[in-house]
């Protein structure tokens, strides 16, 4: 438990280091206001760009709160999902080519703590953020458009978590034997394949963690389905992937193109 919470320390301290814990909070707390702000206010602002007639623009109809929260997850389902993995990718990959890795592997470390740090790292992050996001984005609907059903919101919230966390953990392995841009750009694709396929074969991927994003916006417009089987699928996802970067790291501390 000692090496993990030392490693865990020194993840965040890095975080803390190079602005993380600063510019990706303040990322999502910019999307989740930005959702009900924009949709409040639309119908000014099509008339103030004089490329809307003023009758056209008054017809413009705001939506309920709970459709304003679900179209808020989108926003993070693009940048903010993007802010994410930019902000993991050099996480194992950066020590990677820099040497870190292969110094302190010679000190007896194991790589299951290390890894299993960085992850709960990645996940403070990633909470924390999210949490500042939706919370900022649940108090501009409620005081701009109406009341929410705060248990929908809530429940739809961590189901998100849940996509974003799975997508994220990809970075360990992906990191372990790539660069980090190539970690990134593997890592959203993967996330982007498994979304479309749930989509388009919703029968034969019933079990696919790529539906949670639907899911939770679903489930905050109060028609939510059962979650169980992405939810677990998504779990186990993370415990591979911090069990194969592990394995990784070990056998190839030092990346080839340092």
């Amino acid at each position: 438990m000692k090496p993990f919470w030392i490693c865990y320390q020194k993840e965040m301290l890095e975080a803390s280091r190079t602005y993380k814990w600063i510019w990706v909070p303040a990322v999502f707390l910019l999307l989740g206001i930005m959702q009900p702000v924009s949709t409040y206010y639309l119908p000014e602002i099509l008339t103030m760009s004089g490329e809307v007639p003023p009758e056209a623009a008054a017809l413009f109809t705001i939506p309920s709160a709970d459709s304003v929260m679900a179209s808020t997850l989108s926003q993070f389902s693009t940048i903010g999902l993007l802010v994410l993995v930019l902000a993991g990718m050099n996480t194992v990959a950066g020590e990677r080519a820099t040497g870190t890795a292969e110094l302190v592997l010679t000190r007896t470390v194991s790589t299951l703590p290390m890894m299993g740090a960085k992850w709960a790292a990645m996940m403070t992050l990633m909470l924390v953020s999210f949490a500042l996001g939706l919370a900022g984005a649940a108090y501009y609907t409620h005081q701009l458009i109406g009341p929410l059903e705060w248990g929908a919101v809530a429940s739809g919230g961590l189901l998100y978590a849940v996509w974003l966390a799975w997508i994220v953990t990809l970075v360990l392995p992906l990191g372990a034997v790539l660069r980090g841009p190539a970690a990134a750009f593997i890592s959203l694709g993967t996330a982007a394949a498994l979304s479309l396929l749930s989509g388009l074969l919703p029968s034969r991927f019933q079990w696919s963690p790529g539906r949670l994003s639907s899911m939770a916006a679903e489930w905050m417009l109060g028609a939510g389905a059962g979650a169980w089987a992405p939810v677990i699928a998504a779990l186990l996802i993370m415990l591979l992937s911090i069990i194969a970067a592990a394995g990784l790291l070990r056998r190839s501390p030092l990346s080839p193109q340092s």
